[in-house]
């Protein structure tokens, strides 16, 4: 018995120390770029030894993709969080689609969130398989679980019937193509006021051709 006692503690310390080296291993690469990025660097902010990453992952290059795909994983359930809230919307759903469209832009704006976009971005051309990686584990993501609780809403009589993937997608796109171009591609802050606008906007546009008199709780 104490040897498998002894046995789970051993793995969990080995888990504990990956997901470590992870979390450190992000913001030294947003900090520096993958480049200039260092691999002591990185053990010194998790509190290992060097050899300790290199046991875990291998190379820098594979401690890159597994640190991306973690913030990615991250991010996603930052906004899985956050749709939680149309589960039970309440009275008002047009108020509760706006806070909920407001948070995830809020994610979107996060520090997390821009340094993810900017590190595939600059390092699409080493990494082309990372736009892939990232989206699959965000855009990709948030837009099923978005789906889903949009296609409950319309089955509750609370939007009209459609097609949720689509929808999802709809609303989506109303709420990041505005802020793309207000943040230059995530590379200027956007004040609270003007994204909040922008929620607004969006949910106003979407209910316009997905509510329904029971569902829009305003006129």
């Amino acid at each position: 018995m104490a040897d498998v006692v002894a046995g789970r503690t051993g793995s969990r310390g080995r888990i504990d120390k990956r997901q470590a080296i992870l979390d450190a291993a992000f913001p030294v690469f947003a900090r520096r770029g993958y480049a200039e990025a260092g691999v002591q660097e990185i053990a010194e902010e998790a509190g290992v030894a060097k050899p300790t990453v290199y046991s875990h992952f291998g190379d820098k290059e594979n401690l890159f993709r597994a640190a991306m795909a973690s913030a990615a994983d991250a991010v996603l359930a930052d906004n899985l969080a956050v749709i939680e809230r149309l589960r039970d919307p309440g009275e008002d759903l047009h108020a509760a689609l706006e806070e909920v469209a407001y948070r995830m832009l809020q994610v979107c704006c996060g520090e997390r969130s821009l340094a993810l976009r900017w590190l595939t971005y600059a390092q699409v051309a080493r990494f082309p398989d990372l736009i892939d990686v990232v989206q699959g584990r965000t855009a990709k993501g948030l837009g099923e679980a978005l789906a889903d609780r949009l296609a409950r809403l319309s089955l509750s009589g609370r939007l009209c019937p459609c097609d949720p993937a689509r929808a999802a997608e709809q609303l989506l796109a109303l709420l990041t193509g505005p802020m793309e171009a207000r943040s230059g591609l995530g590379t200027r802050k956007v004040p609270a006021a003007e994204a909040r606008a922008v929620a607004e906007a969006a949910v106003d546009t979407f209910l316009k051709a997905y509510g329904t008199p029971a569902g829009r709780g305003r006129p």
